[in-house]
């Protein structure tokens, strides 16, 4: 009789975490959404009672969605500043104008690193940060140009506004632009995916990410290129949002940072 009651008082108990759980839309960064916090969603739910929904929409649209007041936090692979040119990237793309508040806060959660992934029968295995840069700017169009087989070069890289795009551009190419007919994916698993179906194919995504995708892309030695993850407030950091940082930034949480 006394194991029925405390069983019956853990699903009373487990049921109220759930009915009184508080949901919080955080929007941006899809890389922020596939590492941090959609593996740490259920761990998050049960330790503050706060159930994430994440807009993975890209760093860019995120911060305009923040700037807009539409969500409490945006999500971001980038520095701050970084951040900021990449909603203003987004927005001209949209053709909008938008208004940056002078009081946003920076709470990084962990870091991450870029690799470079070329399809699996591709022969090439390390590049370096020239071949890179000339590769997506289109000066080298050829695989035999760097020693690979005689193929031409298909470069895919994700959309405008992405923090991923942004952060090796500026790291890799030195900002030039990349070449004319790049294809532009819109999420990391789309261009993963372009990748692998293109022969000639090279992109750039979150290694956390990567690792979790199985695919027919491998990743190839090249220069390091790291970026912080983190959320943006303007202002303090809403008490929903001071609460997801506090459990990604405690033990039980990090361990769920994939």
């Amino acid at each position: 009789m006394k194991l029925r009651q405390l069983i019956i008082g853990a699903i009373a108990a487990s049921t109220a975490i759930v009915a009184f759980a508080q949901e919080v839309t955080v929007a941006g960064s899809t890389t922020v959404q596939k590492r941090v916090l959609e593996p740490g969603a259920a761990g998050l739910k049960t330790a503050t009672g706060i159930d994430v929904k994440v807009q993975g929409s890209g760093t860019g649209k995120g911060m305009i969605a923040l700037f807009e007041g539409k969500v409490p936090a945006a999500a971001a692979s980038e520095t701050l500043e970084e951040a900021v040119g990449s909603a203003q990237k987004a927005a001209k793309e949209a053709e909008k104008s938008i208004s940056v508040p002078g009081n946003l806060q920076f709470h990084e959660i962990t870091k991450d690193v870029i690799v470079v992934i070329v399809n699996k029968d591709n022969k090439i295995s390390a590049l370096t940060k020239e071949q890179l840069k000339d590769i997506n700017a289109g000066k080298i169009k050829n695989w035999k140009e760097v020693g690979g087989n005689d193929l031409p070069i298909k470069v895919v890289t994700s959309h405008a506004g992405s923090a991923t795009r942004a952060v090796f551009q500026k790291q890799v190419m030195d900002g030039v632009e990349y070449v004319a007919d790049a294809t532009e994916a819109r999420t990391t698993r789309e261009e993963i995916a372009e990748v692998s179906r293109e022969p000639g194919g090279i992109g750039a995504v979150s290694e956390g990410f990567f690792a979790q995708n199985p695919s027919k892309a491998k990743t190839v030695k090249a220069p390091n290129i790291s970026r912080p993850l983190a959320l943006v407030t303007v202002g303090e950091a809403k008490p929903e949002i001071k609460k997801i940082l506090d459990f990604f930034a405690s033990a039980e949480g990090k361990k769920l940072i994939q």
